[in-house]
């Protein structure tokens, strides 16, 4: 490992303060920032996603933000070489590559260097799955996957339709799990060294500030942000099925009032963030941070670690 170069990736939950760490981070240490979010990808979605405005990047450069069109389909397999061409890019500038981000499989696909097999889609099966998600309803498909793969679906939630049924297309297409896949995709090291860092909160002051977080996005404008992407986009399956856009749809269809919309978003935000904490405990080498202590701490911490290794 010693001869690796090096790469630093802070990682953790929605609203326990990545971007700000990330930012100060990279302006200590001659750092660029590669983004590791599977919804600050996409173009036009700025409020909901938590996208760091030019003002908050304080002139840190910024890789994979703001590139995708929402009615576009982007894969971990396509973040996965476009984040480690970044890395190539930075490194040969002579500056530190730091990935920050709370997307737990894209982060997985860099340290564990996931080998993503091809897999056509099967349009036909997945149109199959669509119907069946509307006539029997989406716990329906939940259940089935869970029998096919009760691992991948421990952190898969019951709404999340998008990942529901590519376990169960994975499985249909391969005859394999989605889990047996990747245990054997990760048969060569990964050509870095990543040394990874993931904030911890005390859990209610976490959902103290993701409340706050919804409350401040909604003032921003996020409702006028997804009535935007609905005029201007005839139709953007993935994008939409992200947190805070599909509930606020929900609440332009007439389906539930503001003030359920908003109740709803800071539950279903909690829930994430418990099931991303999940995942990066199940990662043994993570250094662990406390979000609440003063982030020149954390910096010296961090330093300290990516010298001594």
């Amino acid at each position: 490992m010693e001869h690796k170069p090096k790469v630093i990736v802070i990682c953790g939950p929605t609203a326990s303060g990545k971007t700000g760490l990330s930012i100060e981070l990279a302006k200590k240490m001659q750092g660029e920032i590669i983004s590791c979010d599977s919804m600050q990808i996409y173009k036009d979605m700025n409020i909901g996603t938590a996208k760091p405005t030019k003002e908050e990047m304080q002139g840190i450069k910024h890789y994979l933000l703001d590139f995708i069109e929402p009615n576009q389909r982007y894969s971990v397999a396509e973040f996965q070489k476009q984040a480690l061409d970044a890395i190539k890019t930075i490194l040969n500038s002579g500056k530190v590559p730091i990935v920050v981000g709370g997307t737990g499989l894209y982060v997985d696909s860099l340290t564990q260097n996931i080998c993503y097999p091809t897999i056509e889609i099967d349009l036909k099966y997945r149109k199959m799955l669509e119907t069946r998600a509307e006539k029997e309803g989406l716990d329906k498909l939940y259940e089935e996957a869970q029998k096919v793969d009760m691992e991948a679906m421990k952190t898969i939630s019951a709404n999340d339709k998008k990942r529901i049924m590519r376990v169960l297309e994975i499985y249909h297409q391969t005859g394999k799990t989605k889990t047996q896949l990747e245990v054997e995709s990760k048969k060569n090291p990964p050509p870095y060294n990543y040394i990874v860092f993931a904030i911890n909160m005390d859990r209610q002051k976490l959902y103290e500030r993701i409340n706050q977080r919804v409350d401040k996005m909604i003032e921003q404008g996020l409702i006028e942000e997804v009535k935007e992407l609905l005029q201007k986009y005839e139709e953007f399956p993935t994008a939409m099925q992200g947190l805070g856009y599909k509930e606020v749809v929900t609440y332009l269809s007439g389906e539930c009032t503001k003030e359920e919309m908003i109740e709803k978003l800071k539950m279903e935000t909690r829930r994430y963030a418990k099931r991303q904490l999940t995942w990066f405990r199940k990662d043994k080498t993570i250094k662990w941070i406390d979000g609440l202590a003063p982030i020149q701490e954390n910096i010296q911490f961090i330093l300290e670690e990516y010298s001594g290794k």
